[in-house]
């Protein structure tokens, strides 16, 4: 599967988790009998604990990945990123490590905790727009402007072949691997997976899922070509883009199983079963990969499935909206 439509190949995420080996430990994986009951069907779920890392969020491997392939020349103008939060801290993350100066623009009435963050990582935050893409917008204009190297969080090459290697690892960690169920976002933790499993264990399947609230990529997953710009609104920011990617959309098109939506509800359950079970703090879209396979779990019966947990940056309102009473 490794054809035209793959923007990475085994050998880039090779080179990636080289590269960032130095400053990230691998992340867990742990199984939990109390969720394998929940989920039920004998399937046994294998959860990455990308919320153990820095920044508690995966995406602190694409910022390195892509941060350390840069040349020195573009390291000293610095570079900038929009973002709702986890790519931000990523990147800004990474920028505080190897001294490059970073700029973050996030849309008006971000996330304040992940704002926080941002700036706690000595990054620069410029607030513009009201959506993710207005401030992947004012980013590119302060890159032309600015002299500097634009970071998106998934048409990027390095910032690919950083989140395969969340799956270079997993294979490592586990014998017994039946499939994936991945939330998506732009694509990258999906489209690494499927890279890195085309070589490795081409007999795993790999899932993708996506909140009903903001389906863009689904869509055009489904009519095999870009669909958008599609509204988004759910509770699950970190997976809230209104357009499909150049980079990852073929090779969801050329590899996926399948791929599959959730309501709100079921993201809020899964997060709400992900905390209950693990004791681990998650962020609704860190949930997305569980809500998926607990829709796909009568096809995955049996099996052992892993899940990404990816990040547990929740601020105290949406925490109370997961946490709360049921409503009904």
């Amino acid at each position: 599967m490794t054809d035209g439509a793959f923007p990475v190949d085994l050998a880039r995420i090779r080179e990636a988790r080289a590269r960032i080996r130095p400053f990230l430990d691998p992340s867990p994986v742990r199984s939990y009998g109390s969720l394998d009951d929940a989920v039920g069907h004998g399937i046994r779920v294998l959860v990455k604990h990308e919320n153990h890392l820095p920044t508690n969020a995966f995406k602190v491997r694409n910022g390195l990945s892509a941060l350390t392939a840069l040349p020195m020349e573009a390291r000293a103008r610095g570079v900038v990123c929009g973002t709702r939060g986890n790519h931000g801290q990523g990147v800004a993350y990474a920028g505080l490590r190897l001294g490059i100066p970073v700029t973050v623009v996030v849309p008006y009435r971000n996330n304040p905790d992940k704002n926080t963050a941002i700036t706690g990582l000595g990054a620069r935050l410029i607030e513009s727009g009201v959506t993710y893409d207005d401030a992947v917008a004012e980013a590119d204009r302060i890159a032309r402007a600015d002299g500097l190297t634009v970071i998106h969080s998934t048409n990027n090459r390095e910032v690919i072949a950083g989140a395969g290697t969340i799956t270079l690892e997993l294979l490592e960690q586990v014998e017994q691997l039946d499939a994936m169920v991945i939330g998506v976002g732009g694509g990258s933790q999906a489209v690494g997976a499927l890279t890195v499993l085309a070589s490795l264990r081409p007999q795993v399947r790999v899932f993708a899922v996506q909140a009903a609230g903001a389906p863009a990529v689904y869509r055009s997953w489904k009519a095999r070509t870009p669909v958008g710009p599609v509204e988004s609104e759910t509770i699950a920011d970190g997976v809230a883009t209104a357009h499909s990617y150049e980079f990852t959309l073929g090779a969801l098109c050329a590899g996926l199983a399948d791929f599959v939506t959730v309501s709100d509800d079921e993201i809020i359950e899964a997060t709400r079963l992900m905390m209950s079970t693990t004791h681990n703090l998650v962020e609704p879209s860190g949930a997305v990969g569980l809500a998926g396979l607990m829709r796909l779990r009568e096809r995955l019966a049996g099996q052992s499935v892993g899940v990404i947990l990816s990040g547990s940056n929740v601020d105290a309102e949406t925490l109370r909206l997961c946490t709360g009473p049921r409503s009904g």
